[in-house]
């Protein structure tokens, strides 16, 4: 048995623009200034609220709801498969995957489960997944809980399990649920910060995830 867990924004899904855009907007429309671009990819993975706390220091409890109701507002009025759509190589990779005999598919994202499941479902793959794991219903990254949640209802083993995702909360959630943690190089986070915070192996195409896969936890 394998199980391959994916994180959604920046593995799976090219998002960057979309965050972007609406951090930037949400603080705006609160006349707050907007965080850098790279302050914006820093944080991506995190739960919206923590997110905000970080993009916001100082800032006390009610201003952060603020600025995270703020978010979820402008998210929502924007969000979709057009401005959210499968990385290029994501969907066949996913494909082949979903068809290993011994393969079971997982998602971890920091998106809240109604968002995660919803946008899965507008790409037509949300049944190719065991399990999708959420803040709604686990704690964050880099808490190791979405991790040990899809290995329970899989029914696998840390040593059967490989983490796939484009930050270092995803690469330091694997190491803390004791999986293997396998890096992007097109998402979020820099390659070096991947290297950093404990992965296993980087690539740099959705062809070289699948051999990356096969090293770690075999053909």
């Amino acid at each position: 048995m394998r199980l391959v867990v994916f994180d959604m924004d920046g593995t799976l899904i090219d998002s960057v623009a979309l965050i972007v855009e609406t951090v930037t907007a949400a603080f705006e429309a609160l006349g707050e200034p907007a965080p850098t671009e790279a302050a914006i990819r820093a944080i991506s993975g995190i739960t919206a609220r923590d997110a905000m706390a970080i993009l916001a220091p100082g800032a006390d409890e009610a201003r952060i709801e603020r600025i995270t109701n703020s978010y979820r507002r402008e998210y929502q009025s924007r969000a979709g498969r057009a401005r959210e759509p499968l990385f290029e190589g994501a969907l066949a990779t996913l494909e082949r995957l979903r068809h290993h005999p011994d393969t079971i598919l997982a998602v971890a994202t920091g998106k809240g489960h109604t968002g995660a499941v919803t946008l899965l479902g507008a790409h037509g793959v949300l049944s190719w997944f065991n399990s999708v794991e959420t803040p709604t219903h686990n704690r964050g990254k880099p808490d190791p809980q979405m991790i040990e949640t899809a290995m329970q209802k899989a029914g696998a083993s840390a040593a059967e399990t490989a983490m796939i995702g484009d930050t270092v909360h995803d690469m330091r959630m694997a190491r803390a649920a004791g999986v293997k943690a396998i890096g992007v190089a097109w998402g979020y986070h820099a390659v070096v910060e991947l290297e950093e915070a404990g992965a296993d192996i980087i690539v740099d195409s959705f062809d070289g995830l699948e051999r990356a896969i096969d090293k770690l936890l075999g053909a």
